[in-house]
């Protein structure tokens, strides 16, 4: 007994556990600075170089999102079918091959771009380079892989159709930037099953092979890694139409309210929101800090009231989404169908507060402590860095906007929120899609 109360004597000498931790307001953040390369045959390659630990991710970039297609879903198939055959390999070959290096490879796609993500160790960087040449040099396009493909996709997508969440989404980017737009498109079935081979190969010969990219190599990497890039991409020949694809995104949204009856459903789903702006706009973080405020975090405003107080949802969360050319604001949450009407008001109660009262001053306070912790806390790793960065190089913003991020989130006044909600956040300046029922 003796023994033990010395060692807790010795352990509260250490850790008094009856005091809190030293609080300390996160006021700066350094992002190292990519290291900017350019290939023999003009690719850009950015080393973000910061791992501890032998591993690295490879990407290739291209600009073939849906922006730039002239067939709905031909670039969704066209980054996804790379896997699936080439000259040299079958789908499960090449499958197979990856997996004996321990290497992770994922095919991602978005409205502006798409992508060949690869991890892997660095000592195998030579063998997935070799791979991923391959993929993109001489993919086949099998019919077979097509159709199952296909197949997997129109599955998915009934699947979707049934969630409330997924129909008042696509409905309410459907209307505020149009059905034909790239922003409001979604996938169909007809699109899906009567979409020509034709079109998908097209549009990889176009965008993908020949089109405009951006590597991004990082982790723990060496110059040797760099050299290597160099000798399997830099070498390359490809013409890349540089002019640029515009869209008309014009929409009369504002003020509609949309119903989309779902009789077999218990719930609604709710999206309120608007067209904003991107990154480089002079209001971007005022707008940051607001958003946060309403709907942002856990301890928002919405939630506080339409969760904690009247308990009509599990979870409700305002938004700023940002595209490659535009942005939009969108709230977003599911109640019970006799719930519908109640929380739309208690959203535009919320937001009419902010617009008429000034935000306390240590709320304002929290929300911006909670941002800073939230924006170093997601630097843990060399990949979400790299993540950071690979924002800043490809919407071509400033080196240090990153760096600026905390100084203006904590720069934002109480005024300027008032002035934010007055000015961006009008009801009638917003559309409201309910998919479910009132």
């Amino acid at each position: 007994m003796e023994r033990h109360s010395l060692f807790y004597q010795y352990m509260t000498m250490i850790l008094d556990r009856t005091e809190a931790p030293d609080f300390k307001i996160i006021k700066t953040i350094n992002l190292p600075e990519p290291q900017s390369h350019v290939l023999d045959n003009g690719i850009p390659l950015h080393v973000i170089n910061i791992g501890e630990q032998p591993v690295v991710r490879f990407e290739c970039i291209f600009e073939s999102g849906n922006w730039h297609e002239t067939s709905v879903g031909a670039s969704f198939f066209a980054i996804k079918m790379l896997p699936e055959g080439t000259k040299s390999y079958t789908s499960s070959a090449l499958s197979e091959a990856f997996d004996n290096i321990g290497a992770f490879i994922d095919m991602t796609h978005s409205s502006d771009r798409s992508g060949i993500v690869v991890y892997c160790l660095s000592r195998f960087l030579p063998e997935v380079l070799t791979l991923i040449r391959e993929l993109i040099e001489n993919p086949l396009f099998p019919e077979k892989e097509l159709d199952e493909m296909r197949n997997i996709t129109l599955q998915n997508l009934k699947i979707n159709k049934e969630k409330t969440a997924y129909l008042a989404t696509t409905e309410f980017r459907r209307q505020l930037f149009g059905g034909d737009h790239p922003y409001g498109q979604s996938q169909e079935e007809k699109n899906i099953q009567e979409l020509p081979l034709a079109q998908i190969q097209e549009h990889f010969e176009k965008h993908i092979k020949n089109g405009k990219r951006t590597l991004v190599l990082a982790g723990q990497v060496s110059d040797q890694d760099v050299k290597l890039v160099n000798d399997y991409f830099g070498q390359l020949e490809y013409q890349t139409d540089d002019s640029e694809i515009e869209h008309d995104s014009y929409t009369e949204y504002q003020g509609k309210e949309i119903l989309v009856e779902k009789s077999d459903s218990v719930q609604s789903t709710i999206r309120i929101g608007r067209k904003l702006f991107t990154r480089t706009h002079p209001d971007y973080f005022k707008m940051l800090v607001t958003n946060e405020i309403l709907g942002g975090y856990f301890g928002s405003r919405l939630m506080k009231n339409i969760r904690e107080e009247k308990g009509l949802t599990y979870g409700i969360s305002s938004h700023m989404i940002t595209l490659g050319r535009e942005g939009y604001f969108m709230i977003g949450t599911d109640v019970k169908k006799e719930f519908t009407q109640q929380t739309i008001d208690e959203i535009k109660k919320e937001i009419y507060r902010l617009q008429t009262e000034l935000v306390g001053e240590d709320e304002l306070q929290t929300v911006k402590n909670f941002m800073a912790g939230e924006f170093a806390g997601s630097l843990n790793t060399a990949f979400e860095v790299a993540d950071r960065q690979k924002i800043l190089l490809l919407d071509s913003l400033p080196a240090d906007y990153f760096s600026k991020y905390i100084d203006q989130i904590h720069a934002t006044t109480q005024e300027d929120i008032q002035l934010m909600a007055s000015t961006y956040l009008l009801p009638e300046e917003m559309i409201e899609v309910v998919v479910g029922g009132k």
